[in-house]
Order: structure tokens, then C-alpha cells, then sequence
């Protein structure tokens, strides 16, 4: 295996393999952050090339896919190729960025290293030039385990497809410590091939659930995950400073937050069944009385002292959907809402026009009995 990519999370990816008897190579573009991983038995490379020829499957996990590129000399982001990659361009002319040199320094002829073991002079620098990076990607499986979006991921994908190597994508859904551990998931979508080879390997970092053929899968499982622990984050935040503005201690409050929150999981398969069967007819509090009720959060944050810029999107979309005559539909029917792009099959337009669907004013408590949990 090879890791490039040296922070926490490519550290605990690296230890993992090692911890599973997996002969590894890794290499950053920082110098000296490998030493702890060889003093387990791993290889540092001096370059980005000499790390790529080490081993059949190279696992990437850097800062972002700015980083990606530039170590790989992939396009940039506007699809041209990027100037490391630019025909003529004098290796030891490119200049240093924020990140690490692209080639400063003195220049030792070495050998690059294809899958099939046939060696190739090259004299490779820091990076080596991109020509002799993505050159020698062909025939070798590349892990991209960077944080990103899907439309990154595909690009990426289409890129090493056309240099002959298999690609995989993935989303960490762990921190650093739990990598290696039962508790850690990671996401992978792309070459099925390259999948069914490798899996083994990679559930050295924990369970591996493959998505399908799609690169941008594994990527857009990632944010959506992260958008809803995101929300999880922004609420106990909210709610934390409620409470703190009284000076109630977190730690006093906080369980209370664990309990409720369990109990409101519960409502979410259900949520996802009507979602899918376009069927959002409110079982216990529809659109209409949470509406009326949500503007008690918004009031109470500004008379605690407390900014309400986490709350105020949700309110604002409640109310759209009231406007949209889905008052007495349940919190489910607001996800088409959020849609820019109509091409998802469920008909948004399903409640607006029907007036069986509209808000019950019979239905909607006074703001002052207002209970999110019933009607």
C-alpha cells in the first residue's frame, strides 16, 4: 500500500494498514511528519513518484482536491491542465506555493517503477512533474479518500481512467481514532474491478460499504451525512447557548439533549418512507402548526441574548411550505422545496393544488400551548 497524505487522518489510515501486516509506503508533501510510521515498519518515499511506483494501490488523503491535483498533476478546476502539466513548461521553473515546493531544490536522477516492474529513468524532484506522476498511474488502482464533492470526484475519475487506472472513491466516516476500529465506516463507489480486488485491504480501516459504479456516490453519501450531523451540531450549539444564557451548565442540560434526540431519530424512516411514496399526510404535528410554533425559538433566542441565524432558515422554509398550501402535510413534504433541480421523479407540485391538503386553522395551537410533539 501507499498513503500519500501525512495529517491525522492519513497517519491513522497508514498505522492502520500497518497494524494489518501491510507492507507500506506513504510520503507528504511536508518532509519529517513520516518518522512514527517508520519506526512501525513503513517506507518513507522522498518523492510523490517514488511513493506511486512502491505499490499497486496508492491510497490518497490530503487537505482538499487543490491538494489532490497538485500532487497528482491532474486538471485544475476549470478543466484545463494545470501549469505543472503544460507542454514546454522547464520542471525547475514552476513555483513554490503555500503548501510545499513543486520542484525547488537539488535534482538526483532516480528510476520510476511501473506495475509490471519495468523501471524507467527519470529525475524526479518533490513532486517529479506531473508527467511522471500521472504517468505512472496505469496499471494501478488510486484511492482518493479526500473530502470533496461529487462532481469533483467524477472528474478525477474520468482523469485516471485516461491515464489506465483504476479509481476508487471514498468518505471517512470516522475521526482519525477510531480508524481500524469497529465504529469506523468508509464509504467507496467507483471501479467495481478495483473494488472487489482491494476490498480486503481496505477494511483494514474498518467496515467498507460499496456504493456502486458512480465515483460521485461515495461523495455525495459523504456530504449528506455530514449536512445532517452538521444540522445535529448547530442545534445543540443553539440550544446550549439558550440555556447557558441562564447559566445553566451544559453538562447539566446536555443529557437531555442525548435523550430527546434518540427519541426523534425514531421518526425518520418514516420520514424517508413518505418521502419516497410522495405520501406526506401529517400523522401528529403538520407543517401548519409547526410554523406557528417555530416563532417562539426565533423569539425566545433574541429576548435570551442568544443570534438566531442557525433557526432562521428552517422558519423561513416552515413557512414556504405553508405558502405552498402543504400546511397540513408533515415535515417531510419541505424536501422538494429545497430542490433547485426538478428532476427527481416525486411531482412537487403534488399538495400545492390540493385543498385537502391545506392547514386546518382548528388544528393549529396557541402559540403559548405549543408542543412540536403533538397536536
Amino acid at each position: 500500500m501507499t498513503v500519500i497524505g501525512l495529517g491525522a487522518m492519513g497517519k491513522a489510515l497508514a498505522g492502520a494498514f500497518l497494524d494489518n501486516g501491510h507492507p507500506t509506503t506513504v510520503w507528504n508533501r511536508t518532509a519529517g511528519r513520516g518518522g512514527e510510521l517508520t519506526a512501525r515498519g513503513a517506507t518513507e518515499a522522498a518523492t510523490a513518484a517514488e511513493a506511486i511506483a512502491a505499490s499497486p494501490v496508492v491510497v490518497v488523503c490530503v487537505l482538499d482536491y487543490d491538494a489532490v491535483r497538485e500532487v497528482l498533476g491532474a486538471p485544475g478546476p476549470s478543466g484545463l491542465e494545470d501549469v505543472l502539466d503544460t507542454p514546454g513548461t522547464p520542471d525547475d521553473s514552476r513555483t513554490p506555493d503555500t503548501l510545499g515546493t513543486f520542484d525547488g531544490g537539488s535534482r538526483t536522477p532516480g528510476t520510476l517503477e511501473a506495475p509490471d516492474g519495468s523501471r524507467t529513468p527519470g529525475t524526479p524532484g518533490p513532486l517529479d512533474g506531473s508527467r511522471a506522476v500521472s504517468g505512472l498511474l496505469a496499471g494501478r488502482t488510486l484511492v482518493n479518500l479526500t473530502n470533496g464533492t461529487p462532481r469533483q470526484a467524477r472528474e478525477l475519475a474520468r482523469w485516471a481512467s485516461e491515464r489506465g487506472a483504476d479509481y476508487l472513491d471514498g468518505g471517512i466516516m470516522a475521526v482519525p481514532p477510531m480508524i481500524g476500529t469497529p465504529g469506523s465506516l468508509v464509504l467507496c463507489s467507483g471501479s467495481p474491478e478495483a473494488f472487489t480486488a482491494h476490498e480486503g485491504t481496505l477494511s483494514a480501516l474498518g467496515a467498507v460499504d460499496y456504493l456502486g459504479e458512480d465515483a460521485g456516490r461515495a461523495a455525495l453519501y459523504d456530504i449528506a451525512l455530514l449536512s445532517a450531523m452538521y444540522g445535529m451540531f448547530g442545534g445543540f450549539l443553539q440550544a446550549v447557548a439558550l440555556t447557558g444564557s441562564e447559566r445553566i451548565p451544559a453538562t447539566e442540560f446536555t443529557p437531555l439533549v442525548v435523550a430527546w434526540l434518540n427519541a426523534m431519530l425514531t421518526s425518520l424512516p418514516a420520514m424517508a418512507k413518505a418521502y419516497d411514496a410522495n405520501d406526506h399526510s401529517a400523522t401528529a404535528s403538520n407543517l401548519g402548526m409547526q410554523a406557528k410554533g417555530f416563532v417562539n425559538l426565533l423569539e425566545t433566542g433574541r429576548d435570551q441574548g442568544v443570534r438566531t441565524e442557525l433557526l432562521e432558515p428552517m422558519g423561513a422554509l416552515l413557512d414556504r411550505g405553508v405558502a405552498a398550501n402543504r400546511g397540513g402535510d408533515d415535515l417531510s413534504a419541505l424536501i422538494d422545496l429545497l430542490r433547485t433541480n426538478p428532476a427527481r421523479g416525486a411531482d412537487p407540485t403534488r399538495a400545492t393544488d390540493d385543498p385537502t391538503r391545506a392547514v386546518d386553522p382548528a388544528k393549529v395551537t396557541d402559540a403559548a400551548s405549543y408542543d412540536l410533539g403533538s397536536e
